[in-house]
């Protein structure tokens, strides 16, 4: 069985592009199939424009390495193949069966399952490679902005407790590292706090 491997900075930004556009290409998807209410619309929407930000910010990330190879140097990142493996197998029949249509249920089964990949882990730590924290801070913004939102979609117009309660862990997870990498600017309260800042409790009567 495969182990965890080093492999240069610039494997993995590439890889970790190639898995984003696949994200968004099955969000993209999603525009189309649910096209109605709008605020839902707008959702997937943003899920899609928010992975293409992702590509466009490791595109960044690479030429400023480019530019300046002395960040890194020779430097390596632990990397296990079968993270990629498992995305990007799920990333194939998730799209062709969001080709051939799902219920909206199914597509916050399948975000859930694209969100909860350990790969955005890997896309967070790749940011810190510049020494920025501008970089990190606002990777961990958009990633648990995107799972607080999607909690509140689910709760709004699936109304299915297992897969909030799903959401909802991926955020306080989330929110977790966030408070663990970034201890000196903000507590966890803060930072859950931003994760869903309008969120509503929304009951069937």
């Amino acid at each position: 069985m495969p182990r965890a491997r080093r492999l240069t900075i610039k494997a993995v930004l590439e890889t970790a592009v190639e898995l984003e556009k696949k994200s968004m290409a099955l969000y993209t998807l999603f525009v189309r199939t649910f096209r109605t209410p709008p605020d839902l619309r707008r959702f997937w929407f943003n899920m899609a424009r928010h992975e293409a930000a992702h590509c466009g910010t490791l595109s960044l990330v690479e030429s400023v390495l480019e530019m300046e190879p002395e960040l890194v140097g020779s430097r390596t990142v632990s990397f296990d193949p079968q993270i990629v493996v498992r995305l990007r197998s799920l990333l194939a029949v998730y799209l062709r069966e969001a080709k051939n249509g799902v219920s909206l249920v199914r597509a916050f089964e399948i975000a859930l399952d694209i969100e909860s990949s350990e790969f955005e882990d890997v896309v967070v730590d790749l940011l810190q490679v510049v020494r920025d924290p501008l970089w990190h801070d606002e990777a961990m913004k958009v990633l648990i902005h995107d799972v607080g939102d999607m909690s509140y979609m689910i709760e709004k117009f699936a109304r299915d407790e297992a897969l909030l309660r799903r959401a909802d862990e991926l955020v306080e997870r989330r929110v977790r590292r966030a408070s663990r990498l970034r201890p000196q600017r903000a507590a966890p309260g803060d930072v859950r706090r931003a994760a869903r800042p309008e969120r509503r409790r929304v009951r069937a009567r």
